[in-house]
């Protein structure tokens, strides 16, 4: 029993040296990530319904049409004076789908660098701090936002059917981020880290409980 007692200590010790070195201070920071993306944000009139319904009818027609001028360009100032570029027109298609489905909101567009909380896309999670992002406010904007990473192109992933490829937004993001930004950023390790500290927690509680 001594034995067994012991060769299960050292276990967990090993498995707590890695662990700690996986958790090793990153040398990447929430700044270092915002300058090499520019976000997506549609922001609907309301939480009501409809509101967001016509968001995402926006967003998908945006979307249909920036599309095919963004999955091409290989860097952020590429990806700006397109969006630039192309802002009257964006504008107007946003403008088109509201009046066609019945409403009359204004719309608002702009890119520019704002302040946003936590957010995950996929395996992908962003940490709260200041951003570049294009934006369309629909109305009041006062409804929830849908979101995504216009550079790189994460936006073209199916999203639109729910499904986000990891591996996809991993080959995207890691174009445009260092090892360090990629970990800071990529969840799905976090959640891993998780696991085995729980798992350990368990070992624990059945050598000394």
């Amino acid at each position: 029993m001594k034995n067994f007692i012991l060769t299960s200590i050292t276990i967990i010790i090993i498995i707590s040296i890695a662990l700690n070195g996986n958790n090793a201070p990153v040398k990447a920071s929430q700044s270092d990530i915002a300058g090499k993306l520019i976000r997506f944000h549609v922001i609907a009139n309301s939480d009501d319904k409809i509101d967001q319904k016509l968001k995402l009818k926006v967003r998908d027609s945006v979307l249909k049409y920036i599309s095919p001028k963004l999955k091409n360009c290989t860097s952020i100032e590429e990806s700006r004076n397109v969006l630039n570029k192309e802002d009257k027109n964006i504008k107007k298609i946003a403008e088109t789908i509201i009046k066609r489905n019945g409403y009359e909101y204004s719309v608002a567009t702009a890119l520019s660098k704002e302040n946003f909380p936590v957010k995950t896309y996929g395996n992908i999670t962003l940490p709260q701090g200041e951003y570049e992002a294009y934006r369309i406010v629909i109305g009041t904007g006062k409804g929830q936002n849908w979101w995504c990473v216009m550079f790189p192109p994460l936006c073209f992933v199916d999203i639109t059917k729910g499904d986000v490829s990891y591996q996809k937004t991993e080959k995207e993001m890691k174009t445009v981020l260092s090892d360090d930004e990629y970990n800071l950023v990529n969840n799905t390790e976090t959640s891993k880290k998780i696991v085995v500290k729980f798992k350990l927690g368990e070992i624990f509680s059945e050598l000394f409980g």
